[in-house]
């Protein structure tokens, strides 16, 4: 962990601060000289997505592609 950085150095000197956690440093936040925050690297997390989670829970009218639907749909946002 790296040496604390005032909330107002912080403000003044973001963009830096953010290029340093992108690299991998660890910097806690202090006020007062006292640690209350870090700003740490985001990491997205990596879990595949189920699939088949909406079957059975949606349905479709049989009409739903219709040129009549898409007509009336047309037809409501030309209003």
């Amino acid at each position: 962990m790296e040496r604390p950085v005032n909330i107002h150095e912080a403000k003044t000197h973001l963009s830096r601060l953010v290029g340093a956690s992108r690299r991998g440093g660890d910097h806690p936040r202090a006020l007062a000289g006292r640690p209350v925050a870090r700003l740490i690297p985001y990491r997205p997390r990596r879990e595949p997505r189920k699939l088949g989670m909406w079957k059975g829970k949606v349905w479709l009218a049989d009409d739903w592609d219709s040129a009549a639907t898409n007509a009336e749909i047309g037809r409501l946002f030309d209003s």
